[in-house]
Formats: structure tokens, sequence, C-alpha cells
């Protein structure tokens, strides 16, 4: 897995005047914060994490665990993340976690998200992030790379599944376990994913 994180005022999120394609809200609790108050930078991806779990609800997709084409079931890791810190996020802020574009690969999906703080309008109501978005600087902008893979793993509960060495003859070489192998994003979930990219640029 490769992790980045930079200060620069670049923001990570693509096609900055289009509407995101998903938008969520969470409240910051004291769980998320360091003890000055400020959400530690770890939790920023838990943030991200949530959203892309959550938009995937909404697509009447399971966010955990998926039927791959040959029926078994397959996941997700990340791979890569490249994350940049604008401004901090505060304990009891109300914060918008966006999607803002979607980039589907043979075997991985990219992801482009941001996290703006919400503010207050005019007639002290809040407002959810959107295409005005754009025009405000994110607190906090990455893109996330998560891969699609297979656990070949199948567990037995009724006993060790890992040999020991000392059972296994010197002539024999000892077992690697490659317990995830890369497999193509699910022809279903690539369909659902491209109809909410379509729909977002019309």
């Amino acid at each position: 897995m490769t992790f980045s994180t930079t200060q620069k005022n670049t923001a990570l999120n693509a096609d900055a005047d289009t509407a995101p394609l998903y938008a969520t809200d969470y409240h910051v609790y004291i769980n998320h914060t360091d003890a000055g108050g400020i959400v530690y930078h770890a939790n920023h991806l838990v943030f991200f994490e949530n959203a892309r779990r959550d938009w995937f609800t909404t697509l009447g997709l399971n966010g955990y665990f998926l039927q791959a084409d040959d029926g078994e079931v397959q996941h997700f890791v990340v791979s890569q993340v490249a994350l940049n810190y604008h401004k901090a996020i505060f304990l009891d802020d109300t914060i918008t976690v966006t999607i803002d574009k979607v980039e589907l690969k043979p075997a991985s999906i990219i992801f482009y998200q941001s996290i703006y703080r919400k503010t207050p309008t005019v007639n002290g109501q809040t407002q959810v992030a959107s295409a005005s978005a754009s025009k405000r600087t994110p607190l906090s902008s990455t893109r996330i790379v998560i891969a699609c893979v297979k656990n070949q793993i199948r567990p037995d509960m009724d006993k060790d599944i890992t040999p020991s060495v000392d059972a296994i003859a010197p002539s024999e070489p000892i077992p690697t376990a490659r317990p995830l192998r890369p497999i193509r994003v699910p022809q279903k979930l690539r369909a659902i994913i491209a109809d909410a990219i379509a729909s977002q640029n019309h």
C-alpha cells in the first residue's frame, strides 16, 4: 500500500465546477479528536471511508462484500492514498464529505473526495455541499485507490489452518499464504457506478 500526505494548497478533488456524485453530513465527536479538540489526522480517512460505504448503500450495494462475476465474494482494499490537509476540523463541527469524482479501472476504483465545514446561511439554516462547495476551500481532499480482491482463505473453525513448522518435512517447502487475489471489478458494480457517473454529467 502506498500512503502519502502533503501540505500543498492544491485540492485533489477533480472537476471542481461539477456537483459532487454524493454528499453526506457527519458530526464530529470527542472520539474523533485529539486532546486539543482537533480531528486526528487519520480520522479524515475514516470520514472518507464512511462516505464511500454510505454511497454504496444508496446505490443498493453492500458496502463491504460484493458478489464477483463468478459468484464468489469479493471486497475492496485501499491500495493508494494521496491526502491534502488544508484546514483543521474541530470538535462539534458538522462536516460534509463529498465524492467529487470516480474513475473506473479494470481492477480498481479511484475516488476523489473532499471534506467541507457546513456554514450557516442568512436564514440561520445550514447548507449542504453542492456545486457551490467548489468555490470554498475544502478542509481536506484526497485521491484514494481501492483495489478489488477476492479472499482465497476459507477458515475452518474445527482445525488450525496454519501448519506447524515442526510438522513439515525438511524436504517440503514451507507454504506461503496468498489470502488476497486481485480480480476485475464485477460487471454489476461497474454498471451501477457507470450509471451514477453518467447521471452526474447530465
